[in-house]
C-alpha cells in the first residue's frame, strides 16, 4: 500500500498495547503497511493488512481518509 504523502496517526490504544510489545515506532508502522503481504478492504475506509516480522504474522486495522492524508491505526493483532 502505497503511504506516502499520508500522516500515520496511531490510537491510544495501539501505541500503549501492540506498538509497545512490538516495539514500533511510526516508520516501523510505515514499512509494515507498505509491505504488507495481503491487503483486504473491509468497509468505506476500514482496511486489514497482514505483515509478517520476526517470523510472526501482524494484523493492522486501519482508516485511511483521503480527504484528510491520513492513516488512522485503531487495533493490531498477533498470530493471525
Amino acid at each position: 500500500m502505497n503511504t506516502i504523502g499520508y500522516r500515520i496517526r496511531p490510537s491510544k490504544h495501539f501505541i500503549l498495547t501492540w506498538m509497545r510489545k512490538w516495539n514500533y515506532d511510526i516508520d516501523s508502522l510505515r514499512s509494515a503497511l507498505e509491505n504488507a503481504y495481503k491487503i483486504n478492504k473491509v468497509g468505506k475506509n476500514k482496511y486489514e493488512t497482514l505483515t509478517r516480522a520476526k517470523g510472526k504474522s501482524r494484523k493492522l486495522i486501519f482508516i485511511k481518509d483521503e480527504e484528510y492524508k491520513e492513516i488512522f491505526i485503531i487495533t493490531g493483532a498477533e498470530g493471525t
